[in-house]
């Protein structure tokens, strides 16, 4: 049997929108709220930055839907950059993807996967005696190693599904996506009717500690909330693989963003809501407490516990899940062009790209093995932004460059929204250049070894 060349377009709107839910909703709706409460020390604080970062990344969500319904493809930004800044940029940004961004999505979700197991199961030890052996005093590989190989388990099991076939990996999308929110919303529902629930109390703008909430802060604390908003994007890299791509493209964007905001906003409202501040700051000084856990704990006991643990399960489950399966893609759109490993260019016999999802299977796993969730997700978020940024830029750019082209979607509000999407992008970035030099400078430094990659793809293909 031969080995199909072309992808299929099977993918319609429903499984679309999908899709960017499960890329999105992952270990921040349950996590997060505890180190933003810790920063701002108010819970109608906390509620204001989970709306401005669900806002800032609608903006910038806007602003590539209107390049995605222009350009629809496989590869996404991959696709997207090779029109609006060349194929040196759209290769770095591939790179970018495969060594700090996505993969390290992959490895991040996966490992509070694993976390979340260990807290029902107990994991047996492993390697125990090894686990102060470093690379540079950095790392240290081995250091709870039997919660990350389950992460790697789940990684590889994963992978494999994907390697399947297309409608296999979107079938189970869509079965832990109506998992995942049938119980977020019985949270909501439960908590907000509970007696245990303040709800008054939610929306104060005082602090416990009685110091005014800084400007730094409020940016602090937007990190957090943009590690859960982060994935958004990720069906442009199936543009390839989806009916009608100009239209569901971008709808499928704006509506699933626009579902998980309002989300967000509810479940975060019922935590507050069942936990004051400084609960919740007691929360984050704990480590490893997961906030969701400690709410659900206050009106449902230890069976509300059991439940909320299963579901954290199921989310990170189905979020490790709908990353691996649409992010591969871009690396299968690079190897086509000859500026990625060639093995990655080919199709299996279920016409999905296998070689370029064990690829990336392979670099989450060291990935897992490398740091914590918090490194890997201070990471990946600047990274992120430089080309978010870049992503918004092209918007300016393509109206001079190709001013006639059909554009489905505008963004709303041109030239205002892009420009404040873009200064926010440049403040963020500047910010953890100075408040996370290690986790910056890490990300562009795996950014970087991209350029001497390039030269050398380039020079193998001629």
């Amino acid at each position: 049997m031969s080995i199909p060349s072309q992808l299929n377009r099977t993918l319609g709107l429903r499984i679309a929108i999908i899709v960017v839910m499960g890329n999105i909703i992952g270990s921040g709706v349950y996590k997060k709220v505890a180190p933003m409460a810790a920063e701002l020390h108010s819970p109608g604080w906390v509620l204001i930055c989970w709306l401005l970062g669900g806002v800032i990344t609608l903006m910038g969500a806007l602003c590539n839907a209107e390049i995605a319904s222009m350009l629809a493809n496989t590869g996404g930004e991959y696709a997207y950059y090779k029109k609006i800044y060349g194929r040196f940029f759209s290769f770095l940004y591939g790179w970018s993807n495969f060594t700090a961004i996505k993969t390290a999505a992959v490895a991040g979700i996966a490992y509070v996967f694993a976390q979340s197991l260990h807290s029902i199961v107990q994991l047996p030890p492993l390697l125990a005696s090894w686990a102060d052996v470093n690379i540079a005093g950095v790392f240290y590989p081995f250091a709870g190693f039997n919660v990350k190989f389950a992460a790697i388990v789940l990684i590889a099991l994963l992978t494999w599904i994907n390697t399947t076939g297309l409608k296999t990996g979107a079938g189970l999308s869509t079965v832990l996506m109506l998992l995942v929110l049938a119980g977020i919303t019985l949270i909501v529902v439960s908590g907000l009717s509970s007696s245990q629930a303040n709800l008054p109390s939610v929306f104060s703008l005082e602090t416990s500690n009685a110091s005014p909430v800084t400007m730094s802060a409020v940016f602090t604390a937007m990190l957090a909330a943009f590690w859960a908003y982060e994935g958004w994007n990720s069906v442009g890299f199936l543009g390839g693989e989806i009916k009608n791509p100009h239209r569901n493209v971008p709808l499928s964007i704006t509506i699933g963003l626009l579902l998980v905001i309002t989300l967000y906003f509810l479940v975060n409202m019922t935590y507050l809501a069942v936990l004051s501040t400084p609960n919740m700051e007691q929360v984050h000084a704990a480590n490893n407490t997961i906030a969701a856990v400690e709410a659900v704990k206050t009106f449902a006991g230890s069976t509300g516990v059991f439940l909320i643990s299963l579901l954290i399960l199921v989310t990170t489950l189905g979020c490790t899940h709908a990353t691996i399966l649409s992010n591969a893609r871009t690396y299968y759109a690079m190897a086509t062009e000859k500026v990625f490993f060639s093995k990655v260019a080919r199709l299996n016999k279920a016409k999905v790209p296998g070689n370029a999802l064990w690829f990336q299977g392979t670099w989450a796993c060291l990935l897992v093995l490398s740091g914590t969730f918090d490194q890997l997700t201070d990471m990946l978020i600047f990274a992120a932004f430089i080309y978010y940024g870049a992503t918004t830029l092209g918007v300016f750019i393509l109206r001079k460059k190709m001013p006639d082209t059909p554009r489905p979607y505008k963004v709303w509000g041109y030239p205002v929204v892009p420009a404040l999407f873009i200064l926010f992008c440049i403040l963020l970035v500047s910010n953890t250049l100075i408040e996370r030099p290690r986790e910056a400078g890490i990300g562009l430094t795996l950014i970087l070894l991209g350029i001497p990659f390039y030269w050398w793809f380039r020079r193998s293909k001629d």
